[in-house]
């Protein structure tokens, strides 16, 4: 479930919202013991599913409008395609702009990790010359204004990336410096359908067309000018690619403008933007008559409605006033409730993870050194109570996690350690951690560093004697993550950790605390949690773990890790990325917190040509265009 590298979510959407939870913690799966997993016999399930989907119903024959309920504070605020770190959200890409426009590689198909071809605007590529030459042909789409989608325009795309990462490397998401697009020898268009592109060197296939260049076409013969009133430029020159992406920059700043400049009314996608509200968030959107992929016909319109909290999208569910809606975690309990009152629902992790993020540059008490010790990542993940916080804040829907995957969706790619904890809940054993690794433990006060160096039994490099244990921890105010980093510090302060707890939101946390996005405040934040990232459906972690990577956090940095990381974005060997998601299990570079199930409900007036236009929604990937209104 990715595009362009690892995008955040917020933990609005939880308890779903991406992703997970579990009251017993049962190896059987999400849900397996909860009692909202119940579905009707012949509803759609998965493994690990809560609910089920309904069979479609009869069509009322009437398009009519459906809401669809989202934060406030998640709300979109960046439109072009080509989308920078800090704002590479699954709120911005997967609800917002895939509407507008299509990626090449659409994923995943539901929740099934793979490429669904139907809704992808290019066909499976063709590769030679040893995995450093691959073939794109486009399907022949319309344009919203006539012209047929082509060759050109992805050309123009990946011109635009070449342009935005030569301003800056935080300005493509997926961008890591020395890999794709730097690696492009030459692009040519054989015809007007097929874009050919030479690399330097070969790629594994699966991670370039399923993490990569899964982007979204922009309209070269729209978008190609340096001016609104402009002529139309050569992208393939450096010099109008840069001219065109500092224009397509601004206006893609302009919030206020999205739904009334010209640039972003040539789309692809399904719908086509007609409102939006800078203020508070909330868009609307009509079928697109162009629109070249399958749908509901008649097609329903689409609104996003933001809410300004967990509580209000709860009260607006309960009312009926929201269409289709990512029920708050808190709110499981209601479940029974809802569906005797007009509500489906379904719920299922989303293909990703949730965690606090470390800052291994952090110098404020010399945070980034200790951070940067094993003994003391694994000391914290034995204070991560996931079993009980599944129990008391999830209502037992989801499962623990214990690195980048979890057991569902079902992936094939799963190591054998990421089935089991390898550092359990224990305070007594994070304790003995740091007594043996030169601190001084004060249950419910403060941990000292009393035996500096870098030998058996000392601290580490970069942590003089005196240092505390006591740090800052950011995280966004939404249910259930207030609980999961209120449940750590308390259960830290008994082995001696104070982690001081600062409240913020999502939009807010990815724009000014990751350090690729805001190098200013590399020393204003020791840990923080805006909630987790989705991942691809080939799950290497090349650019959230690997040195260097735009996707970055907090600088995680470890040669191994790059070493693997590598081998899974350059070699065929199908076990490259299960070594690297198991070194990466036992190493914790962050804070693993449970998969909550990810739960919508949706009136029971909306159905849907296939069940897999509501199995979508717990990957973050709405497609409303198959959605319809029933008798």
């Amino acid at each position: 479930m990715t595009t362009f590298g690892k995008k955040g979510i917020a933990g609005l959407a939880l308890a779903v919202a991406s992703i997970t939870a579990l009251a017993a913690c049962s190896s059987s799966g999400s849900g397996s013991a909860s009692p909202t997993s119940s579905a009707t016999p012949g509803q759609t399930t998965q493994p690990g599913s809560i609910g089920g989907i309904p069979a479609p119903g009869a069509a009322s024959g009437k398009a009519g409008n459906i809401t669809f309920g989202y934060l406030a504070a998640d709300a979109p605020n960046w439109i072009m395609p080509v989308i920078p770190g800090a704002d590479n959200s699954v709120n911005n890409v997967f609800v917002f702009e895939w509407q507008l426009w299509r990626p090449t590689w659409f994923t995943p198909q539901g929740s099934t990790p793979t490429v669904d071809e139907p809704l992808s605007v290019a066909n499976a590529p063709t590769w030679s010359n040893g995995d450093k030459t691959v073939s794109i042909t486009l399907k022949p789409w319309k344009w919203s204004n006539g012209q047929v989608l082509g060759a050109k325009d992805l050309e123009f795309t990946i011109d635009e990336i070449r342009a935005a990462v030569k301003e800056s490397p935080a300005d493509w998401a997926a961008y890591v410096p020395g890999y794709f697009p730097d690696t492009i020898t030459s692009m040519t268009v054989p015809n007007a359908q097929t874009l050919v592109i030479n690399m330097s060197k070969a790629v594994n296939p699966t991670w370039l067309q399923e993490d990569i260049l899964d982007v979204p076409v922009m309209p070269a013969a729209a978008w190609a000018k340096a001016s609104a009133s402009g002529p139309t430029l050569d992208f393939t020159q450096p010099a109008n690619a840069k001219k065109i992406f500092d224009f397509l920059t601004a206006a893609s700043k302009s919030v206020s403008t999205y739904a009334t400049n010209p640039l972003w009314q040539v789309v692809d996608g399904p719908y086509k933007l007609t409102g939006f509200n800078a203020t508070t968030g909330s868009f609307t959107m009509v079928p697109n008559a162009s629109y070249s992929g399958p749908h509901a016909n008649p097609e329903s319109g689409f609104t996003g409605v933001p809410f300004t909290s967990d509580a209000a999208t709860f009260n607006a569910i309960k009312s009926g006033s929201v269409d289709v809606a990512a029920l708050p975690p808190e709110d499981n309990p209601q479940i029974p409730s809802l569906k005797n009152g007009g509500y489906n629902y379904y719920g299922l992790p989303a293909f990703g993870d949730y965690f606090a993020a470390y800052n291994f540059k952090d110098k404020t008490g010399n945070f980034g050194s200790i951070a940067s010790q094993l003994y003391f990542r694994q000391a914290m993940q034995h204070l991560e109570d996931q079993a009980g916080q599944i129990k008391a804040f999830l209502n037992g829907d989801g499962d623990p996690l214990y690195g980048p995957i979890g057991a569902f969706p079902e992936s094939p790619f799963l190591p054998a350690n990421g089935k089991t904890n390898p550092y359990p809940f224990s305070i007594a054993t994070a304790t003995s951690l740091l007594k043996s690794n030169g601190w001084t433990v004060t249950p419910n006060g403060t941990d000292t560093c009393s035996k500096a160096g870098t030998g058996a039994g000392e601290c580490g490099a970069g942590i003089p004697a005196g240092t505390k244990l006591s740090f800052n921890l950011i995280y966004n105010a939404a249910s259930p993550i207030t609980q999961e980093v209120e449940d750590l510090a308390s259960n830290a302060k008994a082995a001696g950790i104070t982690v001081n707890l600062t409240a913020s939101n999502f939009n807010f946390i990815i724009n000014n605390y990751t350090d690729p996005g805001s190098p200013a405040n590399l020393d204003k934040w020791a840990m923080m949690d805006f909630g987790g990232e989705s991942i691809s459906t080939y799950p290497t972690t090349f650019g959230l773990f690997n040195t260097g990577g735009s996707g970055q956090l907090g600088d995680y940095s470890d040669p191994m890790a790059d070493s693997l990381i590598n081998d899974s974005i350059s070699s065929t060997n199908p076990a490259a990325v299960m070594n690297e998601l198991s070194f990466l299990d036992a190493q914790v570079p962050v804070l693993w917190q449970p998969l909550r199930d990810h739960v919508y409900v949706w009136k029971s007036n909306v159905s849907a040509t296939t069940p897999l236009a509501f199995e979508n929604l717990t990957q973050y990937d709405p497609t409303p265009e198959f959605w319809f209104l029933t008798k």
